[in-house]
């Protein structure tokens, strides 16, 4: 058996291993050759993420990374199960080669064959990505009057707003948030408000909220599916489900968490106007961003979740 990285043609195989091999997993979904074709057309697709097990001139198993620290589960066809192991192993080493220091998967929390893989292999689950939503007519009555300083976001006040509680996000500064509220493709910064100090006029809290018609309606999909949510803070820097009415909020984890999520909540419901294309809001919050966290609990109505490990690669 060899073990080699991306050439042309292996979407091919890989389609099969994983459709094959994953196809006993509860609720599964086929891969398709076109979300194949489109991720390795991507302008930033790296062939030297990927990992191949050859056997003959059959490839019989596969093994991924992505630049964030994203692994795969190594799949291999039935009757080469051995090699997952080497697949894996040499994948965590190209990860630590690269300079990466933490890995971490994510898939069902059903599917427990595959979480128990990671599991024994030095991961832990460290949260739950958790999906809510709350529909237009379930949300509290809202006051008369927003009780904060809400305008739109300044690319000035990110630096700001990446110090409100650096435990929620998933990039290491404030130039990695810039560049997934700033500089998004799916979304635009006008779609990113701050509440402000009135003293000083600094941000003291920012939110999102996903207005595009053309996404996915929040109602109709597969909740538990480990899909992060465009838009959530605390998914930055991952490949993200495109999700309409997606509501995120980011403060200091005080006890004001409450009004002001409140605020933001009633500021995003204003900006609907007569967009009858969206009757719910969705969201996403880790289990780890506690304060957030019980602010969604109370105000939204959870739908699925999907569990993450992690791993340190030093």
């Amino acid at each position: 058996m060899n073990i080699r990285t991306y050439q042309p043609g292996d979407e091919f195989a890989q389609l099969k291993i994983y459709n094959t091999a994953a196809a006993s997993q509860t609720r599964f979904k086929p891969a398709t050759i076109v979300d194949l074709q489109r991720r390795i057309s991507a302008k930033d697709f790296e062939p030297l993420t990927r990992f191949y097990a050859v056997t003959g001139n059959a490839v019989v198993g596969y093994c991924t990374y992505s630049l964030n620290g994203r692994v795969s589960y190594p799949w291999c066809l039935p009757g080469h199960e051995a090699a997952a192991e080497p697949l894996f192993a040499q994948t965590l080493q190209a990860m630590q080669q690269r300079g990466l220091d933490k890995a971490f998967c994510a898939y069902r929390g059903d599917w427990p064959t595959i979480n128990t893989f990671f599991e024994q292999h030095g991961f832990a689950r460290v949260r739950e990505m958790v999906n809510f939503f709350l529909k237009f007519e379930n949300m509290p009555t809202p006051s008369a009057k927003i009780g904060s300083l809400i305008t739109p976001l300044a690319i000035d006040d990110i630096p700001t707003i990446f110090e409100l509680d650096r435990s929620v996000f998933r990039v290491d500064s404030a130039e990695g948030l810039k560049q997934t509220i700033w500089e998004n493709p799916y979304f635009s910064s006008d779609d990113v408000f701050v509440m402000r100090n009135r003293t000083d006029n600094m941000p003291i809290a920012a939110g999102i909220f996903i207005t595009n018609p053309q996404y996915a309606d929040p109602q109709a999909v597969d909740s538990s599916m480990p899909c992060f949510r465009l838009g959530a803070f605390g998914a930055e820097g991952m490949s993200a489900k495109r999700i309409r009415g997606v509501f995120s909020f980011i403060t200091s984890p005080d006890r004001n968490v409450f009004s002001t999520g409140m605020d933001m909540l009633r500021y995003a419901t204003y900006q609907l106007a007569d967009n009858d294309d969206i009757a719910a809001f969705a969201a996403q919050v880790a289990t780890d961003a506690k304060a957030l966290f019980t602010f969604y609990e109370r105000i939204f109505e959870r739908q699925g979740s999907f569990p993450v490990y992690e791993r340190h690669l030093a």
